[in-house]
């Protein structure tokens, strides 16, 4: 995929979805990328999105899943601060597809 339609608007991706141009995001981009890993946004889906977000705006960069879980665990509580919580709602690789769908840069460590 080089490109997503939204509204009628190309929005360019590398080949692998995620956002050339991380300004091109907004939640209809976010329903738009989540569509096609299957992921149907809830609003536990837009809080995981919002803290991974604020995870990239205070340290610059996505997080792997460590340091992700480790984040969650202290912003949200050890209910959601584990990763079963985060694979049930982006399975597979939960860090990788939360910042895909997030609009953020593909974190360093995910394949």
């Amino acid at each position: 995929m080089t490109h997503l339609v939204v509204h009628g608007k190309e929005i360019a991706t590398d080949k692998d979805g995620f956002l050339k141009h991380l300004d091109d995001w907004s939640p209809d981009v976010a329903a738009a990328l989540a569509e096609t890993v299957d992921i149907q946004l809830t609003d536990t889906h837009w809080e995981l999105i919002s803290l991974v977000q604020e995870f990239y705006q205070k340290f610059g960069l996505s997080p792997a899943m460590r340091p992700l879980i480790k984040y969650a665990k202290f912003e949200l509580g050890v209910d959601k601060g584990n990763s079963l919580y985060f694979l049930q709602h982006f399975p597979g690789s939960p860090a990788k597809i939360l910042s895909k769908v997030a609009g953020l840069p593909r974190p360093d460590n995910c394949l």
